[in-house]
């Protein structure tokens, strides 16, 4: 923590961008349940991040209301958590002008996720896209958030996060005003914790609302019916599962299956194999039905419920927006006072 006596805060978020599906639920949603009951933990929804590409206005309002609402569905209490749109805190964007005064245009140019978004249009798209990072900096710092629930594909940014900071804490003098936020790993209860959820018609694909394909993607709206009937139609092999992990190599689709049973089950890919090794995929899709329909029917349930009372979700955003900006307000007030503003 480079020196910093703080309190231990989480700080993580979702962009506002798309319906959240099982990949979502299984990679982010049930680790912030679990944690609110350990840490401090703001939960935002990135909505200033969403609009580094182009969003319909009415549509981003949709999608702020349908991520808080899976959110709730999923068990996010925000008498105990603290959720709120991205937006609705101005200190974000003031702590990241200043952010954008510190990061050096060399680390920014490491990004590989602007690389890979902007593709060969990169003299085209945003600047926001290629300075989110810093943003994401200050979503984080804004906080003073000592811990973040990372994937694989955020680690770089948060190096970032790290490495303002630090040079935020040296140039200014001041030892240890902002920690240096360390990734959070969740694994336990969770079974395989560490698997990506794939598209269940490509194993090399990564789950996504966008797949062309609508048997591809189970989405947290789903009713029993469906996620049965996706399930049921999702791609595997002519072979029996193997008796253990090894066995799954080279078969994508059949190793997808099973760590989706893994991480809903909270049991290991180990666990799964003994259990239905030498058995075909008529004996482990059912059983698998099952599960999932147990565990996200429910979430379903009551995202359509929480949806259909716009205002409700906006009562609960605007009060977790006005008790995020007691600490971000603070936060920027310090900052004002370190770089020398008047404040």
């Amino acid at each position: 923590m480079s020196g910093y006596q703080g309190p231990m805060r989480v700080l993580s978020g979702i962009q506002t961008s798309g319906e959240m599906h099982l990949g979502n639920y299984i990679g982010a949603i049930r680790k912030f349940v679990a944690l609110q009951h350990e840490y401090d933990c703001h939960y935002f929804l990135a909505d200033m991040h969403a609009i580094t590409v182009w969003q319909e206005p009415e549509q981003l309002r949709r999608q702020i209301r349908h991520i808080a609402a899976s959110y709730l569905a999923a068990g996010i209490d925000p008498e105990i958590a603290t959720v709120f749109p991205q937006s609705m805190v101005r200190a974000h964007a003031e702590l990241a002008w200043i952010f954008n005064c510190v990061a050096r245009l060399g680390w920014l140019d490491r990004m590989t996720q602007f690389k890979e978004k902007a593709g060969k249009n990169a003299e085209r798209s945003s600047v926001g896209l290629y300075t989110y990072p810093v943003l994401q900096a200050a979503d984080i710092l804004v906080y003073k958030a000592t811990h973040v629930p990372v994937g694989e594909d955020q680690k770089q940014h948060l190096e970032l996060s790290r490495d303002i900071a630090g040079k935020f804490n040296h140039d200014f003098k001041q030892e240890g005003f902002f920690p240096l936020p360390e990734p959070l790993i969740k694994g336990g209860q969770f079974g395989d914790a560490g698997a990506r959820i794939m598209s269940l018609k490509d194993g090399s694909k990564k789950m996504s609302k966008s797949d062309p394909s609508e048997n591809a993607c189970i989405f947290l709206r789903d009713d029993a019916d469906t996620i049965a009937r996706k399930i049921k139609k999702a791609k595997s092999d002519a072979d029996v599962l193997p008796s253990e992990p090894d066995g799954l190599e080279g078969r994508a689709e059949a190793a997808n299956l099973v760590a989706i049973y893994a991480a809903l089950s909270g049991k290991s890919s180990a666990d799964i194999l003994s259990e239905f090794g030498g058995q075909g995929f008529g004996a482990f899709k059912p059983a698998l039905a099952d599960l999932v329909v147990e565990k996200i029917a429910p979430i379903g349930e009551e995202l359509r419920r929480l949806e259909s009372d716009p205002a409700h979700l906006d009562a609960i955003l605007t009060a977790g927006a006005e008790k995020a900006a007691i600490i971000a307000d603070q936060t920027v007030k310090e900052v004002k006072e370190v770089v020398g503003f008047l404040v």
